[in-house]
């Protein structure tokens, strides 16, 4: 099993999962118990300031997944300074202690450019992210942290797979109703 964690998975243009349509996942956790993903490109309208009532800045907060979406989980690049975090790659860290990430957010220190913060999150049991990725229904990448914060949600997907170039930057350009073309 080629461990896939630090990696992200792309959906492909017709997957037909509405929860993951056009969906960038980072994979934070690959092993043989499973795997555990957040998506980096569906935002929603409310702020992290609205489901936690301790943090007083204006974070942005995504929709990790379908999974256990009253649950909150953060991608960041201050592993130095968040106890317990996971490193992931190359100065991209998943969790950590959330009480010194609230005291860093509230004072400043940590800002939109360096955290990501997401409700729920993607799984898959042992073997279903391989059996998906042998059907074809995601394609595998490497991707920088900076790419991951930089991020414009509605053009992510786009972005990604021309970065990828070849056959990837044409599909990147595929209708998501083919029917429409």
């Amino acid at each position: 099993m080629k461990n896939l964690t630090g990696k992200i998975i792309i959906a492909e243009p017709f997957l037909g999962d509405p929860n993951f349509e056009r969906a960038v996942v980072l994979i934070c956790e690959h092993n043989d118990a499973g795997s555990f993903g957040l998506v980096l490109n569906q935002p929603i309208k409310q702020k992290l300031a609205d489901v936690i009532a301790e943090i007083y800045a204006d974070f942005p907060l995504g929709i990790g997944g379908p999974v256990e979406q009253n649950t909150l989980h953060f991608v960041h690049t201050s592993g130095s300074l968040i106890d317990e975090a996971i490193n992931i790659s190359d100065n991209l860290y998943w969790s950590g202690d959330f009480e010194t990430a609230k005291s860093l957010l509230n004072t400043g220190i940590l800002k939109p450019d360096s955290i990501k913060f997401f409700l729920g999150y993607s799984g898959w049991g042992p073997g279903q992210l391989e059996a998906e990725l042998a059907e074809n229904a995601w394609m595998v990448s490497e991707i920088s942290s900076e790419k991951i914060f930089e991020n414009k949600s509605g053009t992510f997907w786009r972005e990604v797979l021309r970065d990828m170039g070849g056959n990837f930057k044409v599909m990147a350009n595929y209708p998501i109703d083919p029917r429409l073309n």
